[in-house]
Parts: C-alpha cells; sequence; structure tokens
C-alpha cells in the first residue's frame, strides 16, 4: 500500500474555493466604485465637454479671458439666490420668493442712499434686514398658519415685485459708491472679489450640512419630517431658520447686485429665479446624486453659464437662456427623481 494517501475529495481544491468569491467580490466593488464616480462627476465630465466644444467652434472668443471672466465673475447674484433657495430644498420646503427677496434687497438699498441720503453701511443693514424680515413672514404663514409653501412664496414672490416697483416709482434705481463697489467688485486674481464671497458661503454650508447635527438634522427633515419629530429633531425651528437663511442669503445677493453693477430694474428680479431653480435641481446630479448640495449647485451654476455664454458667442439670440435654463430644469428633476428612487430601493 503506498504511503502517500490520496487527498480526499472535500480537500481537494480547498485553496481555489476559498479564493474564488474573492475575485468576483472585488470585480463588484470595483464596478460599484466606478459607477458612483461617473454618477458623481457626470455634470463635470459633460462641463468640460462644452468646453471643448466651444473651443473648437469659436476659438478665438470663447477662449478669451474675457470670456473666463464672464462665465466666473458674472454669477454672484445667482450663485446667493441659488444658495437661499437650497436652503429651503435641504429641508423638503420650497421657497420661490428667493429672486424677489434680492429684487427687494438691490432695490431698496439703491432708494435709501440715492434717494433718502442713507449712509451706504446702514441701507446695507436695513435692506438685508428687510430680506431676513420677509423670511420670517414665509416662515410663520408656512409653519404657524400651515398654508402650503408654493403658494404662499409665489403670492410673496408677487407682492414683493409690487413694492420693489412702488418704492422705486416704477423705474429703474440706480447706486453710485464707490466704497460698495469696491466692497464687492475689486479684482482678486482676475476675478472680482465677490466671486470669492460666494466659494466661501458654499464652503460653509458644505461644512454645516455634512459635518454638523445641525446638518444631519437638517437631511433627516428633509427626507421624512414625521420620523425626524419621533426622534426628537425641532422640526420646525429647523424649517424656520431654513427660510430666514435663504432670506438672509438673497438679501447679501441684492446688495452685491446693485453694489457691482451700480444700477437695478425691479421689474426683472424674476429673471434669476428659474436659474436659481435650474441650479438646485441639477446640482444633484453631482458630488451627491439625488441631494441637494452645495456643492453640486456650485458646479451647476457654472455649467450652465458656460452654456449660455457659448451659445450666445455662437450667434443664437436672448431667447436661448430661456430654452437652455427650462430644459437644464426638467432634466434636472427628472435625474432628481431617478437618483432618490434609486437610493431609496438601496
Amino acid at each position: 500500500m503506498s504511503t502517500t494517501e490520496q487527498t480526499p475529495p472535500e480537500t481537494a481544491g480547498a485553496t481555489e474555493d476559498t479564493g474564488t468569491p474573492e475575485a468576483p467580490a472585488k470585480a463588484r466593488r470595483v464596478r460599484t466604485f466606478g459607477g458612483e464616480l461617473s454618477r458623481r462627476g457626470s455634470l463635470i465630465g459633460v462641463w468640460v465637454l462644452l468646453f471643448v466644444l466651444f473651443g473648437l467652434l469659436s476659438p478665438a472668443q470663447f477662449l478669451s479671458a474675457g470670456t473666463l471672466q464672464t462665465i466666473f465673475g458674472s454669477q454672484q447674484t445667482l450663485v446667493f439666490v441659488a444658495l437661499g433657495a437650497l436652503c429651503a430644498f435641504s429641508v423638503g420646503e420650497f421657497d420661490f420668493s428667493v429672486a424677489a427677496v434680492a429684487g427687494l434687497s438691490a432695490t431698496l438699498l439703491a432708494v435709501l442712499v440715492s434717494g433718502a441720503g442713507f449712509p451706504v453701511w446702514l441701507a446695507v443693514v436695513v435692506a438685508v434686514t428687510a430680506a431676513v424680515v420677509v423670511g420670517a413672514f414665509n416662515a410663520f404663514l408656512i409653519i404657524r398658519v400651515g398654508i402650503n409653501p408654493i403658494v404662499t412664496t409665489l403670492g410673496v414672490a408677487t407682492l414683493l415685485t409690487g413694492v420693489s416697483s412702488r418704492i422705486s416709482d416704477g423705474g429703474s434705481v440706480f447706486l453710485t459708491s464707490p466704497g460698495l463697489f469696491s466692497a464687492a467688485a475689486t479684482e482678486v486674481l482676475g476675478l472680482p472679489i465677490s466671486f470669492y464671497y460666494g466659494l466661501a458661503v458654499a464652503a460653509v454650508f458644505t461644512y454645516v450640512v455634512t459635518c454638523t447635527p445641525l446638518g444631519r438634522h437638517m437631511r433627516f427633515v428633509g427626507a421624512n419630517r414625521s420620523v425626524a419629530r419621533l426622534a426628537t429633531v425641532r422640526v420646525d425651528r429647523i424649517r424656520a431658520g431654513a427660510y430666514l437663511m435663504s432670506s438672509l442669503l438673497c438679501g447679501i445677493g441684492g446688495v452685491l447686485l446693485i453694489g457691482t453693477v451700480g444700477g437695478f430694474d425691479p421689474a426683472s428680479a424674476s429673471t434669476y429665479l428659474l436659474p436659481a431653480l435650474s441650479a438646485t435641481f441639477l446640482g444633484t446630479s453631482v458630488i451627491h446624486p439625488g441631494r441637494f448640495n452645495p456643492a453640486g449647485s456650485m458646479i451647476a451654476i457654472y455649467f450652465l453659464a458656460t452654456g449660455i455664454v457659448g451659445l450666445q458667442l455662437l450667434g443664437f439670440a436672448g431667447w436661448i437662456s430661456d430654452v437652455f435654463y427650462g430644459s437644464a430644469l426638467i432634466i434636472a428633476i427628472v435625474l432628481s427623481t431617478l437618483f432618490r428612487r434609486d437610493a431609496r430601493r438601496s
């Protein structure tokens, strides 16, 4: 009888069997990581393609320093209005008065300085305070009285547009203030300093949402208000704070608008609403798919600006802005719905 025993069938290939499941698991992890990365960065990829496309079609104009300054240096008001809207969306609320609040702030500032002789700093305080009061009014009607937020904020937006027109006597307002212009439009590395204000606010917003208990509570309230109450989260306080912060940011956006441009037509305030909504919803398709997030909104703002400026340089008329923003909003809502559905299934 041979001294070498035959390996039992159950032990034969044991090494191969124990190692076999690891390869498919690693492959699945790689595929999952790759798919998640492509979802998080898909909008950035399309943005890069836009730059390449417009650069090929109109290299002399699109690839100039002036075009880049237009894209990144003229969106300050939109940044603050979009981040204001994002405050409400992050907790499951709606605020369609954001553009009108910015318009009221800009109009009030110009009228107080040019018409009433207020010092600029005092007029800025009054204008921003008025914006916060509007946020408190929205919160009272929606949270305390229980009126639908869409109806409430649309009504307030119409009201504010009328008030702004009355304050300005139905025309445009103008403000010449070297100090305010310097604080809003001084160039740093080729871009106005207000561009960096927007980046700073977005960075702080991102930190609060992702790294603080308040941010976790905001996401909790936005996901399921009833469950958040059962978990002893102060839901109404967070909702009210969101409306106040929304109006505060929009008020600051209005101050930057009049400080940078020097003039404003109150009737044009509504033109900021569609771009702000498009940016906030489109931002849910990047960084944190299916979730409102400041970084995604910032990327979306400059992505949309790139598309608008590029198309205008190619000779398209002003109507292209409405078409582009409207299409982006529809696509963003569809993508946001699909991402949220996938997240619930997961």
